[in-house]
C-alpha cells in the first residue's frame, strides 16, 4: 500500500506553481493522482471518463484509417491513451506547454506515462498549443504546415473559464478558423469543457464548422456521492 499522501514533484513555472501529488483514497482503496496549479485543481485521476470520451467521440466522426491526431494538453494522459487505443490512429502529437508535465510522464511518475512514451506513434511536443494555432507551421516542428484529421483540446476549464487571459481569443470565430486551417477537409475538432453546454459557444462553432454537437458526459462522483457531468463539443 502506498503512503496516504505524497507530493511527487513541485515546480515554479511561468504560469504559477505546479505540483503533482499522489494520495490514497481509503473509501475506494485506490491511489489518486492530482495536478494543481497554485491553489487550483487542474485534474484528478478520479475523474477521467470525460477525458476518455473526448478522444472516443472525436475519433468516432472519422471514417478510414491512418489517422493523424493532435491532443492539446497532456495532463494525466488519459485522452492521449484513449487515442492510442484506436487502431486506426497512425500518429499522435500531444502538445503540452509545461515541460515539467512531459517530464513527469517520461520519468514514469504517472500511471499512463510508460504507455505514452513507449508507443512509437506518440510524440510529446513541448509547446504552446494556442501559439501554434496562430502560426502556419502548426503543431509538428518536424513537419511545418502539416495537417491533421483530428485536433482534441483539453486545456482550459471551459471556453468561458480559461487558465490564462491570452487563451480567450481562441474561442471566437477567428480563433477557430485559424485552428480549422490545420485540419484536413472533413477533419474534426473536439473540446472538453467542465461547464454545461454553452449556447453562445455552440453558435460560434456553427459559424466555422459544417456540423457541431455538444455531448453531455455523465459520470459518478464518489466524493460527492452523485452524478456529475462534463461537456464534449465535436465539430466537423
Amino acid at each position: 500500500m502506498s503512503a496516504r499522501f505524497e507530493e511527487l514533484d513541485w515546480r515554479r513555472t511561468p504560469i504559477g506553481e505546479i505540483s503533482l501529488r499522489r494520495r490514497r483514497e481509503p473509501t475506494l482503496g485506490i491511489d489518486v493522482y492530482e495536478i494543481k496549479l497554485d491553489d487550483d485543481f487542474l485534474m484528478s485521476s478520479l475523474f477521467t471518463v470525460a477525458e476518455i470520451a473526448l478522444a472516443r467521440l472525436g475519433l468516432a466522426e472519422l471514417p478510414g484509417t491512418d489517422l493523424d491526431v493532435v491532443v492539446g494538453g497532456l495532463g494525466l494522459g488519459y485522452t492521449a491513451q484513449a487515442v492510442l487505443e484506436n487502431p486506426e490512429v497512425r500518429s499522435l502529437a500531444v502538445v503540452e506547454t509545461l515541460g515539467e508535465v512531459i517530464e513527469w510522464h517520461e520519468r514514469k511518475l504517472l500511471p499512463v506515462g510508460a504507455r505514452l512514451t513507449s508507443d512509437p506513434r506518440c510524440r510529446l511536443v513541448h509547446g504552446d498549443f494556442f501559439a501554434m494555432v496562430d502560426t502556419p507551421s502548426g503543431f509538428d516542428p518536424e513537419a511545418p504546415g502539416r495537417r491533421f484529421h483530428a485536433i482534441l483540446l483539453d486545456v482550459d476549464h471551459s471556453p468561458r473559464h480559461v487558465l490564462h487571459p491570452s487563451h480567450a481569443a481562441f474561442y471566437n470565430a477567428a480563433g477557430l478558423r485559424r485552428l480549422a486551417a490545420h485540419l484536413h477537409q472533413d477533419g474534426v475538432f473536439a473540446l472538453w469543457s467542465n461547464d454545461p453546454p454553452d449556447e453562445d459557444f455552440q453558435a460560434v462553432l456553427a459559424e466555422v464548422f459544417a456540423t457541431s454537437e455538444a455531448h453531455v458526459v455523465g459520470f459518478h462522483n464518489p466524493l460527492q456521492g452523485r452524478e456529475s457531468t462534463n461537456t464534449v463539443y465535436v465539430a466537423k
